[in-house]
């Protein structure tokens, strides 16, 4: 009879351990996360650089590729109106712009993160002259077709002449549009 009774009780014992760990829902056993994602306990996704979206499905700067037509008024510089196009750049967050300020030929360099574009301070030399060019942007895409869209960008270009032309920065309100 004892042996009975502590077979029984270990039975209830088992019994009871697998249907209380059975209860507890796996949430990532229906989530997948796209381009490396790390699902967590919760069902939700943790993206790698450069990536986006409830399930890491999106490249983060896809938004900002594409041609762009800039409008822009420099605090020394007259008004501007001309094309740029933004592509891949060498790593996954990030992009290249051409014809940046309607005058480098030579690739400017930019980091996306989420809706914002940073252009960490770089040189690039014209006719012997060095710029100095740092910026920071963000992007709105259009509700329903995400190939049009708009950018705001503030950013300065400096000379080794020492002149000094900003848009949007240090508290000036001509930020530089950008449009699909």
């Amino acid at each position: 009879m004892k042996t009975f009774l502590l077979t029984a009780i270990g039975a209830i014992a088992i019994f009871s351990t697998v249907t209380f760990t059975s209860c507890k829902e796996d949430k990532c056993k229906a989530t997948v996360c796209a381009y490396g994602g790390v699902c967590n306990e919760d069902g939700s996704c943790t993206c790698q650089t450069g990536y986006e979206g409830e399930r890491c499905e999106t490249i983060t700067r896809e938004k900002f590729k594409g041609a762009w037509r800039v409008i822009e008024d420099g605090t020394t510089s007259g008004p501007g109106n001309y094309a740029t196009s933004i592509e891949d750049g060498n790593n996954i967050d990030e992009v290249v712009i051409h014809n940046f300020y309607n005058k480098f030929d030579h690739i400017l360099t930019a980091k996306v993160k989420g809706d914002t574009i940073y252009i960490a301070s770089q040189q690039l030399t014209v006719n012997e002259i060095t710029y100095t060019i740092e910026g920071k942007g963000y992007a709105v895409p259009e509700a329903y077709y995400d190939l049009h869209g708009k950018m705001i960008l503030s950013y300065s270009v400096s000379t080794s002449e020492g002149d000094l032309d900003q848009f949007g920065q240090d508290g000036a309100s001509n930020v530089s549009t950008w449009t699909k």
